[in-house]
């Protein structure tokens, strides 16, 4: 054993956000009180005024940029390339942002702003119009066991060539395998919700490639391919590591972010962990829910990283920077663990498990 990589850890220190921001007592605000079900969730009414803004401004340069009489080719170049850095910027919170109203109420009144919402932000952000369904409605019931059509039990997960194969079945069949599973779930408006909603969504990009091949790339078909890859790819590593030694729930299938800017930029998304155990859990309490259980995630084996987020944790995997994620791994417990017995246990994590293996059901603690 290499001593040298031994260390003491001091207690978790948590600097995750746990509490929503304040705003005051304007119009905005008082609307927000009376309309919302959840006055916390203002910043994503304030979040949903600034992008509409944004990207109408933006999607508004792009065209006339396209289309100014004389401007050189290059500014063309200039102006896709703004109006992807303005979407990219803004897609993390957008995305996290829906996945917190989509698990629970958000506009009580008028209700119409609260089913328009999110189509609004699939035009804007390319995000998959069926979002809530896949999440809700089967990720969430399934918990990336083999009826979830996202799960990652089947693949490598330390295997990029793994990942390509689960990203492409993901673009190019989810539609119809979302589809017959809410069929044979008997769940026939889910089906439909999901299979209209991309049509919608898929014909809209059609129909901007044929008014104008160049804005319609830029504004909808790039978003729209990015945004299902970046969704897989914080998928993957949110399941990456899976502890089939232990009963299935998130303590044994996710994996949980602490201390990152990513964090802050996208409602406490890192807690994973949490999500799971109580998908409802409002996003400002998700630090709380993991500090005052931080030994039962010590005592069952949880998978917690500071410092980064989902997405570097693929990349790390896909790389092999097992000793970069040795070093970002929290020791819960406090107690000294090696680099290298850190990677032995991530690594046995990542392994494909058979089709017909089952977790233990006994809640006992992970090996």
């Amino acid at each position: 054993m290499n001593h040298s990589a031994m260390a003491t850890t001091a207690p978790v220190q948590i600097t995750d956000i746990t509490e929503s921001p304040t705003y005051g007592d304007g119009f905005l605000s008082r609307w927000c009180k009376r309309a919302l079900y959840e006055p916390r969730d203002e910043v994503f009414v304030r979040l949903t005024l600034k992008v509409i803004a944004i990207m109408s401004v933006a999607m508004g340069g792009l065209w006339a940029a396209l289309h100014w009489p004389g401007l050189p080719a290059w500014s063309h170049l200039v102006a896709a390339g703004v109006y992807i850095t303005v979407w990219a910027w803004y897609s993390a919170p957008v995305i996290l942002m829906l996945h917190c109203t989509m698990h629970r109420p958000f506009i009580r009144r008028p209700k119409v702003l609260d089913r328009m919402h999110p189509y609004a932000m699939s035009f804007y952000f390319g995000i998959p119009t069926g979002y809530a369904e896949h999440h809700l409605g089967m990720h969430h019931v399934e918990d990336n066991m083999p009826e979830d059509l996202s799960s990652t039990m089947r693949y490598r997960r330390d295997s990029f060539l793994n990942f390509l194969v689960y990203f492409g079945r993901f673009f190019f069949f989810i539609l119809i395998e979302l589809t017959l599973y809410f069929v044979r779930k008997r769940r026939m408006l889910m089906a439909k919700r999901a299979v209209v909603g991309e049509l919608c969504h898929q014909s809209l990009i059609v129909a901007s490639l044929l008014l104008d091949w160049r804005f319609g790339l830029v504004a909808f078909a790039i978003p729209y391919c990015a945004v299902r890859f970046l969704m897989m790819v914080g998928n993957w590593g949110q399941h990456a590591f899976v502890n089939t030694g232990r009963k299935n729930d998130g303590l044994s299938n996710s994996i949980t972010c602490i201390n990152s800017g990513y964090n802050r930029r996208a409602f406490n998304d890192g807690y994973h962990i949490g999500h799971h155990l109580k998908a409802t859990r409002h996003w400002t309490e998700l630090p709380t829910e993991f500090r005052d259980n931080i030994d039962r995630y010590a005592r069952e084996g949880a998978i917690v990283f500071e410092k980064i987020d989902f997405f570097l944790v693929s990349i790390l995997l896909w790389t092999g920077q097992w000793k970069t994620l040795a070093k970002l791994y929290v020791r819960l417990d406090g107690k000294p663990k090696s680099d290298e017995e850190v990677i032995a246990l991530l690594k046995s994590r990542v392994q494909p498990i058979p089709q017909g293996a089952g977790f233990n059901q006994a809640a006992s603690a992970a090996k």
